[in-house]
């Protein structure tokens, strides 16, 4: 009975004229999923992929380990950081060591089907062991190429020697460009790592821990609390310590590869929700005081005093409150495991409050 057939969605930017590559040997099938109109819909049952408890492979799950070094509670109230600069992405796709030698054999004699590459699945033992034990070549799928390169296979699964087989991940493979990490899976010494573009570094580590980061959530003391006074100002602060340096810290196991990722707030700013409003500073950008404080906290007889981080509002809400954004912008910097450091795109990360503002009542006799 033939083994079954798998695919993943391709971006919708190819067009058919970039064939789909099917391999049949064996009785088993290789998909390699190229563009939407020539994609098969595997079967209900058909495995769908995952790193679960049975060895299955999936392209999407990268082996990299995460560690929050500092600023993480772990609590809900926080979120992930949005990049300042909307052009920048993280990583697409990289490599990376799955397989020793034993490890792989384990796999194919106990499952045998999964992601051989990250466009590519094999279903059927026959694959695996075609080109991985019985040293038969197979095709790479490299998209972006004028035609797909041939990977030399292997045999015996390589064992006896130190090492391990790399394979691409993209934890979004509907990204075009995670198209650029083609070959299926491959063997690397144990010590050295590719020579290939899409090899990892530390910066790769670096900016998938970017992605990871988690800051608290932003919500600032405000004097008065509950309602403002239009023309009178409402002093907006942070206490010391509530933001400090958020530190990521991600390796890749089986490489010595690491980067530590430091997120440091670095301002405020405010937006009071409607054009009716004056900040303080004009810009609505609060500096982050030296001692983690933002703005001062306000205290009895300040009322007529300019705050150094509030707002006025010059109209009243009339029942639907203004929706203050307060915005903190977080520096990131990174240092990898080779020497290597550098920075990344700020990232903010933005909550919203309610106002409601009242006008002042006054009786005439």
């Amino acid at each position: 009975m033939p083994a079954m057939t798998s695919t993943r969605p391709a971006p919708r930017r190819f067009t058919a004229a970039l064939a789909v590559a099917a391999v049949l040997w064996s009785g088993s099938t290789a998909y390699a999923a190229g563009p939407e109109d020539n994609t098969t819909v595997p079967s209900a049952d058909q495995p769908s992929g995952g790193t679960d408890g049975k060895g299955t492979l999936s392209a999407s799950v990268s082996h990299i380990q995460l560690t929050y070094v500092s600023g993480d509670d772990g609590g809900d109230n926080q979120g992930n950081l949005g990049a300042v600069d909307p052009n920048w992405k993280p990583p697409a796709c990289w490599y990376e060591p799955v397989f020793t030698p034993a490890e792989l054999k384990r796999f194919v004699d106990t499952d045998g089907g999964g992601d051989v590459g990250i466009h590519e699945s094999w279903w059927g033992k026959g694959l695996w062991t075609d080109h991985y034990r019985d040293g038969k070549p197979a095709d790479n799928f490299d998209l972006h190429s004028a035609s797909n390169s041939s990977a030399e296979g292997y045999k015996k699964y390589n064992l006896g020697k130190h090492g391990y087989f790399w394979r691409g991940v993209a934890p979004d493979d509907n990204d075009p460009n995670s198209w650029d990490c083609g070959r299926i899976m491959f063997w690397v010494t144990a010590g050295r790592i590719p020579d290939d573009p899409n090899t990892p570094t530390p910066k790769t580590l670096a900016e998938y821990a970017y992605n990871k980061i988690k800051v608290p959530k932003t919500e600032v003391e405000l004097k008065p609390e509950t309602k403002s006074t239009v023309n009178l100002p409402t002093w907006v602060w942070l206490d010391r310590g509530t933001f400090k340096d958020v530190k990521v810290r991600a390796s890749l196991p089986k490489t010595g590869l690491w980067a530590e990722t430091t997120a440091k707030p670095v301002a405020l700013h405010l937006e009071p929700g409607t054009d009716d409003a004056t900040t303080y500073p004009g810009s609505g950008n609060c500096r982050i005081n030296d001692d983690g404080s933002i703005g001062t906290p306000y205290t009895a007889g300040d009322a007529d005093k300019t705050p150094p981080c509030g707002l006025t509002y010059l109209r009243a809400s009339n029942g639907a409150p203004y929706h203050l954004r307060v915005s903190v912008t977080w520096q990131i910097t990174w240092k990898g495991s080779d020497g290597t450091e550098g920075d990344l795109p700020d990232g903010t990360f933005v909550s919203t409050q309610d106002m409601n503002v009242q006008e002042i009542q006054s009786i005439n006799r």
